[in-house]
């Protein structure tokens, strides 16, 4: 069974090669690809093969546990950061590339201006990272940023996406590329359309008071705040915002029901019995109050779970999207 799933994994990885060369997110012998064969080996692109022409020669077999095995194979100079991947997370796959448009726009830039959906609901927050070397020489940086991500930009060198198959990580890399070329095009039709970029993001903070994370006391902060906002009141009585969302603390008895009526949260009660309930660990929790890790982009890499039906939840997207902008606004310790 092993040897043919082997043989299906090298196949995914040739094909995903050509994808990366047909949408000109390499050139030459750059970048490198890897996936999960079971809990000791991974396959693994060698050093100096070019993606978009593998052979199977190219791809190797080497078993994590086995640390002389990388003194006789050729592997790729990144597989320290594939390996530690792989220990420290549960995905299986790891793409890395070095995009053209993306280079670009984050040579220039810190953060992606999302002019569409789809970049914030796929891409969100996207960590980016100082790069001082031709190779990945301080992985434990990029360890960090997938904590809150699925996907990181390496600042003058290229990207890293994780996911469960080469497909998603694809996926992943190919939006923000998409994103990147967005903004490109509409600074050609307004000029000063990534100004703000240019100037250091400010939070207008509603205290400077920080609060215990999932406190009752941190929960009614932001009820007060979303209440007081002139924009989620419009909003929510020009789309009728009336639902019962609870927000829970995974692993936790700690929950939080918002009874919304027209925008407006007229009550909070302390348990999940609602329609749609938002759950997730401490750590990402605290990536979205922080303002680490967008909400939306958060569910669909599936670092955040959502009990409910997320077609009609949407209809209230542009509401919610403010309210968790002020999620960030009420401190935590």
């Amino acid at each position: 069974m092993n040897f043919l799933r082997e043989i299906k994994l090298r196949k995914e990885i040739i094909e995903a090669g050509k994808r990366l060369l047909a949408l000109r997110l390499v050139a030459g012998r750059s970048g490198n690809l890897s996936v999960k064969l079971d809990d000791r080996n991974i396959l693994v692109t060698a050093t100096q093969t070019a993606l978009g022409d593998l052979k199977a020669k190219d791809i190797l077999k080497v078993d994590l546990t086995n640390a002389s095995e990388l003194k006789i194979k050729p592997v790729t100079t990144e597989f320290p950061l594939h390996s530690l991947i792989y220990k420290n997370f549960p995905y299986r796959a790891v793409l890395h590339c070095h995009p053209v448009l993306v280079n670009a726009y984050f040579a220039v830039y810190s953060d992606i201006k999302a002019l569409t959906f789809e970049t914030k609901l796929y891409l969100g927050n996207i960590p980016v990272l100082e790069q001082d070397t031709p190779a990945v020489t301080k992985p434990e940086l990029v360890m960090e940023a997938l904590k809150t991500s699925n996907l990181a930009v390496l600042k003058n060198h290229g990207v890293v996406a994780v996911a469960d198959n080469l497909k998603d990580a694809l996926y992943l890399v190919e939006t923000l590329e998409e994103a990147v070329r967005t903004c490109a095009v509409a600074r050609l039709f307004k000029k000063d359309i990534l100004n703000d970029l240019e100037e250091e993001l400010k939070n207008a903070l509603s205290s400077e008071r920080s609060y215990d994370m999932f406190s009752k006391e941190h929960i009614q902060a932001i009820v007060d705040l979303v209440n007081k906002d002139e924009f989620i009141a419009k909003k929510g009585q020009e789309q009728d915002l009336t639902l019962q969302l609870a927000i829970k603390l995974d692993g936790t008895d700690k929950a939080y029901k918002f009874i919304f009526e027209k925008g407006k949260i007229n009550k909070l009660e302390f348990d999940d019995n609602a329609p749609f309930i938002i759950l997730a660990p401490p750590q990402v929790w605290e990536a979205i109050f922080l303002g680490k890790l967008e909400p939306f982009a958060a569910t669909t890499q599936g670092k955040m779970k959502l009990r409910g039906d997320l077609g009609k939840l949407s209809r209230w997207y542009v509401p919610f999207s403010r309210l968790f902008e002020l999620f960030k606004q009420v401190r935590v310790k």
